[in-house]
């Protein structure tokens, strides 16, 4: 390599090039930009949740927009119903797009996949990096020691889980409980009159898939309450 080739970035020609390439990369638009965090949304859509499945999906729907509303973050919606159905909603930044796809999803009789959500999990983190999982639940008829041992691997990756709970029911309070602390995530149950509080939690969820617990520390304002419990339980 001659010696003016070696001095090319020192040249006006350099400069002007990179200037040019900065101000092209600056015009890329939002959607081509990878965003700055992602968070997978499991939920279980089995004929136990019906009673409360109208107040559930409002909350839900809440929970969304409330999580997307901080920017910089992707969603993914998963659910299972019925006799082995399961399906994930592509990637969405788009509050509006994800409550429209929860429209679409009936409570169906069946037993519970969670088993199925956390292999679709395990299958997207070799794909993409995720930052947060959050599964909604009210029950677990599954072998728990395959749920924890794929928990286990998730953990492995450092992603928390997050789960809220539906009601009491104890097999299900242990399974989502050990999920939760073998992930370095948290257990939380909730009912009809959880709405203000499952709004913050993702508020914070979502701060955390962004920014870390750096993000978390100074955001806290948003939602003290919440954010000082997320602080405790991630590390």
């Amino acid at each position: 390599m001659s010696k003016n080739n070696k001095n090319f970035l020192g040249t006006n020609r350099s400069n002007k090039n990179l200037d040019l390439f900065i101000k092209k990369l600056s015009s890329v638009p939002k959607k081509y930009i990878d965003p700055a965090g992602k968070i997978l949304f499991g939920l279980d859509a089995t004929a136990s949740r019906q009673p409360m499945w109208d107040r559930a999906t409002h909350i839900q729907a809440e929970m969304f927009e409330a999580t997307l509303s901080l920017g910089s973050l992707e969603m993914q919606v998963a659910y299972y119903q019925g006799f082995g159905n399961f399906t994930a909603f592509p990637w969405s930044n788009d509050s509006k797009q994800i409550i429209n796809y929860m429209h679409t999803v009936q409570c169906l009789g069946g037993l519970t996949q969670i088993n199925k959500f956390l292999a679709h999990t395990l299958n997207e983190l070799k794909k993409t990096k995720i930052n947060a999982i959050v599964f909604i639940g009210d029950c677990m008829e599954e072998n728990p020691d395959i749920i924890l041992n794929n928990a286990g691997k998730i953990g492995l990756k450092g992603v928390p889980m997050f789960i809220f709970q539906e009601g009491s029911n104890p097999d299900a309070s242990f399974v989502f409980g050990e999920m939760a602390r073998i992930t370095n995530g948290f257990h939380s149950i909730f009912d009809s009159s959880s709405s203000s509080k499952l709004k913050n939690l993702l508020k914070a969820i979502a701060i955390f898939a962004t920014g870390g617990k750096e993000g978390l520390k100074k955001n806290i304002e948003i939602a003290p309450k919440e954010i000082k419990l997320l602080l405790s339980k991630v590390r």
